[in-house]
């Protein structure tokens, strides 16, 4: 089959590898109908070199049909039109049950001391091959796959795989009061729906930042109160600008959807770089216990939230000795929630506005649907922020 792989820092290429087959019981394949290119695809691409290894596969945002099952998987039949989750989880042990697949006791990765395995995302989630291709193990597949009806095109499902549980799981983290405010900073992907589900669940306003028109463009056409970081000179006048419109206090909560390649540190980034260019055995042990992000949104978050507020992190990090201002955040006595999104444990609360009326307005989330072919193009253009490119989804 055709899969994206991973070849180094900015190459990936569109290679012929073997077609996956079932290898336990609670395995399925599925025929990947489309497949995203998501911000966290990114990371891998520059940030995160040191944990990937040349022929990797990307990616974890698929949808598709159901080829085989195996003997374990008795909810599922060749046929049926999955999406899945880019977590692995078995759903019956005691982190699943509580609501906390992306912790799953079954397939943590506890060689490297992480949680659950991730479909496409480095040795640190277990290296299991990836979603940018043709065809798909899916392990745990008795638990994993969520079923979506025939008819409607793959836009309206597709999202359930990463983007709208990681915003809806971010926007609950943000515990936004019922007519409070809350200030997204970056309009990617995540950000921009993580702005369309806080109206659609109450907040009264929302406040979007980020330096790219188009996004900015895209937000303020549903309703977001968008700011441009490109007309501040200071991250000053930034918080000062969003204190004006909340009676000097700043919003109620904030949403940091950048993570850590916000535009910041010139160091951070130059130690990111450094390390991707040590050999393998060097950068790995480097990255793990050294590494730092470039916290600039993180810092603004920081800043712009009211006091006794709540930050939701939602944005990648991962950074192992970063630099953070604890007598600020101690003394405005902020409440933090971050990590990857628990799919299972939202995807019932979601599925429910994805009907014709399209309030989340997912049936034209995607700014650009290309085959699985141009993927090298795909990503140097999302990466770059061309062409207007916001949401890219693939076609095998």
């Amino acid at each position: 089959m055709k899969a994206v792989t991973w070849q180094g820092k900015r190459d990936v290429r569109v290679d012929t590898v073997p077609d996956p087959t079932i290898q336990e019981p609670t395995d399925a394949v599925i025929r990947v109908t489309s497949s995203g290119l998501c911000g966290s695809d990114l990371h891998l691409y520059e940030v995160l070199t040191p944990f990937m290894t040349p022929g990797d596969i990307l990616g974890h945002e698929p949808m598709g049909i159901v080829e085989e099952v195996g003997a374990g998987v008795p909810d599922l039949r060749a046929g049926d039109r999955v999406v899945v989750p880019f977590q692995i989880a078995c759903g019956s042990c005691w982190m699943c049950l509580n609501g906390l697949p992306t912790q799953c006791e079954t397939t943590q990765v506890t060689g490297e001391g992480m949680g659950a395995a991730l479909f496409g995302y480095t040795r640190l989630y277990g290296a299991v091959p990836g979603a940018q291709a043709e065809y798909l193990r899916v392990p745990q597949a008795q638990f994993g796959p969520i079923k979506v009806p025939e008819g409607p095109p793959d836009d309206r499902f597709v999202y359930l795989s990463d983007v709208l549980p990681t915003a809806w799981q971010a926007v609950a983290y943000a515990d936004i009061p019922e007519g409070g405010s809350v200030a997204v900073l970056g309009l990617g992907p995540i950000g921009d729906m993580a702005c369309r589900i806080a109206r659609v669940r109450g907040a009264d306003r929302v406040f979007g930042v980020d330096l790219v028109g188009d996004r900015l463009r895209r937000a303020r056409a549903r309703g977001v109160e968008a700011f441009d970081l490109r007309i501040f000179d200071s991250e000053k006048e930034l918080v000062d600008a969003i204190r004006d419109e909340t009676a000097g206090r700043g919003p109620d909560a904030v949403i940091d959807a950048v993570g850590t390649e916000a535009h910041g540190s010139a160091a951070a980034r130059m130690i990111q770089n450094a390390s991707a260019l040590l050999p393998r055995k060097i950068s790995g042990p480097l990255a793990e216990r050294f590494s730092v992000d470039r916290l600039a949104a993180l810092h603004t978050a920081i800043e712009l939230v009211r006091r006794g507020g709540t930050l939701s992190l939602v944005g990648v990090y991962g950074g192992m000795a970063d630099p953070l201002p604890m007598l600020t955040m101690f003394d405005k006595q902020l409440q933090i929630r971050m990590g990857q999104a628990n799919v299972r444990r939202w995807s019932d609360e979601i599925l429910p506005y994805l009907t014709d009326e399209d309030p989340l307005g997912v049936d034209d989330f995607a700014t650009h649907r290309v085959p699985l072919s141009d993927a090298p193009h795909a990503y140097e253009m999302f990466q770059r922020k061309q062409d207007g490119a916001v949401k890219v989804l693939m076609t095998p």
